[in-house]
């Protein structure tokens, strides 16, 4: 795999706090890399540092095998950035929006033309382009805002929480127009706090905390570094506390707990715990609607790595 960007030791000090720590990874080809961490675990201050907007204390970045630098014009024109926050001009069209971000990039008019009708249609916009962004809806100027950071068809590009705040649809649309952007050949590194989203994006992850990388790999790897292996619910009445305590005698049970009329139970191990579970009910005379079982997602493995409590 050829690497696109890659990351060496990279450390940023703000008033003697380290925001990132020794920071080293690579980004590769074609890949879809999440990069996901708690509030103030250093994933802005690393992707500005890859941008070059922040000068660093130490470490290199390099893009396209060349040294990264605010002066790196020929690099940056190849990357294109969606911020969380939407960037467009109120004053314009979406048309004329995506063509002034796509103008800042590609001169020739008829192939700049061109390449705005295609973000246009990457996003779904065809309906909109006369359209002003006080007129649209949250969605929409989501997916205007992504026009306008890859209408010139850059081959890294970096998305930083684009489905913030908008409905299941735009999700849909927005998550299957990055797919298209990877598989036409783009490197793209994805920030967002849905665990959904990089199950279903991403070819590898990191999980950052602290300025310092606590895991990678691709989702499989991450979920395996779980402890617990199933976690089963089961949709019944308040349970006798007998049967709480029964469950939790099982040496495979992490966890047991009952909320809003779901009994759940946390296993450490899979050793057929559902048919067992099932069967313990069966001698308890506890009646039930359903049951279902999970394996560990994602999200669980982003708690267990990086805690539970709040962040600022």
């Amino acid at each position: 795999m050829n690497t696109i960007i890659k990351v060496s030791n990279l450390t940023k000090e703000y008033k003697g706090l380290k925001a990132v720590n020794d920071l080293s990874f690579e980004v590769y080809e074609g890949e879809i890399l999440g990069l996901l961490g708690p509030n103030g675990s250093g994933k802005s201050t690393t992707i500005n540092c890859i941008l070059s907007l922040l000068t660093f204390s130490k470490g290199s970045i390099t893009v396209f095998g060349e040294e990264m630098k605010p002066s790196a014009y020929n690099i940056k024109e190849k990357i294109g950035v969606v911020f969380q926050e939407v960037s467009v001009f109120d004053e314009l069209t979406v048309y004329e929006n995506i063509d002034y971000f796509c103008g800042l990039y590609v001169k020739d008019k008829k192939k700049r033309a061109e390449y705005v009708e295609d973000s246009i249609a990457l996003v779904a916009l065809e309906d909109f382009k006369k359209f002003y962004p006080k007129q649209l809806s949250g969605g929409l100027l989501r997916r205007l805002n992504i026009a306008c950071g890859i209408a010139h068809k850059p081959k890294v590009i970096i998305f930083d929480e684009p489905t913030v705040a908008v409905d299941p649809q735009s999700r849909n649309n927005i998550l299957d127009g990055i797919r298209r952007l990877r598989d036409d050949g783009a490197t793209i590194i994805y920030t967002t706090h849905y665990m959904e989203e990089v199950e279903i994006l991403c070819d590898r992850v990191i999980i950052l905390d602290k300025g310092s990388i606590i895991a990678a790999g691709t989702i499989d790897e991450l979920k395996a570094l779980a402890h617990i292996e199933e976690k089963v619910s089961v949709h019944m009445g308040k349970p006798d506390e007998s049967l709480f305590t029964l469950l939790k005698s099982d040496k495979n049970v992490e966890a047991v707990s009952y909320d809003d009329g779901v009994l759940k139970i946390t296993y450490v191990k899979d050793e057929n715990n559902l048919v067992g579970l099932i069967d313990t009910l069966k001698e308890q005379k506890v009646s039930y609607s359903k049951v279902y079982s999970e394996r560990p997602t994602l999200n669980d493995v982003f708690l267990e790595l990086t805690g539970k409590d709040l962040r600022d």
